[in-house]
């Protein structure tokens, strides 16, 4: 078993930094065991999941020691009380003043013939993503691309990913939501969970961690 980047860890919670490509908890099938949890539990044994990122995103993930942490943690969740960024690349030159906030207002719901795809739907539920430009890029070839920040407002699945395809700007590598040309320009989907803050559950201390993006 693998170990897993640890940037914090004491009594109540740790935070991890899971790599792309490894999944959050376990799937099914033997070969689908190995996940950040059971790296964790193999070092810290009480450690519980208190969230998920998707297998194909990397980055900040949050998990609590023992049952009664996990339950605070996943109250504070829904509570907006854990602040979560992303660094995103989407293809083309996506429009907004540098450092100015825009909002993508959509709802989403889970396209049943093809899950766990997610798509826009007016009988989905509110789901609301932030998003500032931090650069306009070209690739190697030439091809435009926008370097985004973004902050999940709620925490939808697939969030992010549905929301920029959906305004024309899918995240590079993206094998459910962008088209084969997009998809092609990564061999790992472009998107990370860059910053994680919250008030410590024991102490009430504010807490900010961050993972610069490892692309």
């Amino acid at each position: 078993m693998l170990d897993i980047a640890c940037v914090h860890a004491d009594d109540a919670l740790l935070v991890l930094d899971k790599p792309a490509g490894l999944l959050s908890v376990p799937g099914r099938g033997a070969d689908k065991q190995d996940c950040a949890a059971v790296r964790a539990q193999a070092r810290w044994g009480d450690a519980l999941i208190v969230h998920r990122l998707d297998m194909a995103t990397s980055g900040l993930l949050l998990m609590a020691r023992g049952a009664g942490m996990q339950r605070q943690l996943s109250m504070a969740f829904e509570a907006r009380q854990v602040h979560k960024r992303y660094v995103a690349v989407v293809a083309g030159h996506l429009q907004g003043a540098d450092g100015d906030w825009h909002e993508i207002d959509l709802p989403l719901m889970t396209d049943w013939p093809q899950r766990p795809r997610q798509i826009v739907d007016a009988r989905g539920k509110p789901s609301l993503t932030r998003w500032r430009v931090l650069a306009h890029e070209t690739d190697a070839q030439g091809r435009a691309q926008t370097r985004l920040e973004l902050e999940p407002v709620t925490g939808r699945s697939h969030q992010l990913r549905v929301h920029l395809q959906s305004i024309g700007h899918p995240i590079l590598g993206d094998a459910l939501y962008a088209d084969a040309p997009t998809q092609a320009r990564s061999a790992r989907l472009l998107l990370h969970a860059s910053a994680l803050s919250l008030q410590h559950p024991l102490d009430g201390a504010a807490k900010h961690w961050r993972s610069p993006p490892p692309f």
